[in-house]
């Protein structure tokens, strides 16, 4: 019990730099840009997901968490936040490299999921923005951080802005390791090797296990998943599929802080179908 907490302790101090930097950010775009500023940010939107698929890439969860909040105040489009989401890896590529894969190889995966998130980033913008323009709509909803203050029911302070993001930070941080601990606890019950066996047993269906694995808001998903590709356990196509779909803790902290559920569970199947259609296809060609 002891190792549980104190992993889930270690993987949510991690994320403090970053949700720290993500609410202070949130603040500042708030209470001091002017509202020209404010719409030059959301202009960018546009390119949105080509700059999110490539941060996305870089190693632990830390951007899928930033993508979360900034996409609950409506700095970023949904096809910014799915961009990240799907270019996360988590645990992937530390893994990659301490077991000394071919550098094709690891080129090869960050390649793909890069474009796919990139590809369907885009795609997705330009589909909401098709359908709003018919109805006369803005691409991104008004909503500030304001309205986030008002459902934490936190009385921000708009004149010190970092005050105010450190009580957003400790907020997340403390749901972050509760939702943490009990996750690594439910792991540890069934195991890990009962995991892997699951999906090994079920080869038809793989990129469907395996993105439902990649789901789990832990850096579990990753390394279970690219585990079993180094050992040739399971296909590429079954990897990526997991990986797609994996967000590492985004997607907890989206569900925790965008508190339409409705549109929480579009954005969760969203990544799922992505994942194992993109898994199946990849499979295919290879």
């Amino acid at each position: 019990m002891l190792d549980i907490i104190l992993d889930a302790v270690i993987d949510s101090v991690k994320l403090l730099p970053f949700l720290f930097v993500t609410y202070l950010l949130m603040e500042y775009l708030e209470h001091k840009m002017s509202e020209k500023a404010k719409n030059v940010v959301k202009k960018s939107g546009k390119w949105g997901p080509v700059l999110g698929g490539i941060l996305g890439i870089v190693p632990q969860c830390g951007f899928s968490a930033a993508a979360a909040n900034l996409y609950a105040g409506r700095i970023i489009t949904l096809g910014t936040l799915i961009a990240i989401f799907l270019s996360t890896s988590d645990e992937m590529l530390p893994i990659l490299i301490s077991e000394a894969a071919p550098i094709t190889t690891i080129i090869s995966i960050l390649a793909i999921k890069v474009i796919i998130a990139m590809a369907m980033g885009l795609i997705i913008d330009f589909t909401i923005a098709q359908y709003r323009k018919k109805k006369n709509e803005s691409l991104q909803e008004e909503q500030t951080i304001d309205i986030l203050c008002e459902k934490e029911h936190c009385h921000c302070s708009e004149k010190n802005i970092v005050k105010s993001a450190i009580h957003h930070t400790i907020h997340i941080f403390l749901f972050i390791l509760i939702i943490s601990i009990i996750i690594n606890i439910i792991i540890s019950i069934i195991g890990r090797e009962n995991i892997s066996h699951f999906i090994l047993n079920t080869p038809i269906f793989g990129p469907m296990i395996a993105s439902i694995v990649g789901l789990i808001p832990n850096c579990a998903g990753s390394v279970i998943l690219t585990q079993l590709y180094l050992q040739n356990l399971i296909t590429f196509g079954s990897m990526l599929a997991g990986l797609l779909a994996g967000n590492g803790i985004g997607i907890l902290i989206l569900f925790r802080v965008n508190k339409n559920l409705k549109e929480n569970m579009k954005i969760l199947f969203m990544l799922y179908i992505i994942g194992v259609v993109c898994g199946i296809i990849i499979d295919f060609i290879i």
